[in-house]
């Protein structure tokens, strides 16, 4: 699913004009990560958390060249989804 569909589905849910969800939407995830460029993370009960998780130094091999390099320490974003949605995808996918 895209955004644009996301867009689309609130869209014929709600009844509110495409443009107008758009700018919601897009303004969520400007304000979703403006939060955590700021180092600070993003619950939301019920569907999961946007975290930053911190990344140890460590020491890497580059195979081409057959040399070692350092890795520094650095952070990334993460999302760690709430128990009951990850109950809800497990039980209704099915194989």
């Amino acid at each position: 699913m895209t955004k644009a569909d996301i867009v689309n589905e609130i869209s014929k849910h709600t009844g509110i004009e495409k443009v107008t969800v758009q700018k919601t939407v897009e303004s969520f995830m400007d304000t979703l990560k403006g939060s955590m460029v700021k180092g600070n993370n993003v619950y939301l009960r019920g569907f999961g958390s946007f975290i930053i998780k911190k990344r140890a130094k460590k020491t890497a091999r580059n195979i081409s060249k057959n040399t070692t390099i350092i890795i520094p320490e650095h952070f990334i974003p993460a999302f760690k989804p709430a128990k009951s949605f990850s109950s809800k995808v497990k039980s209704s996918i099915k194989k």
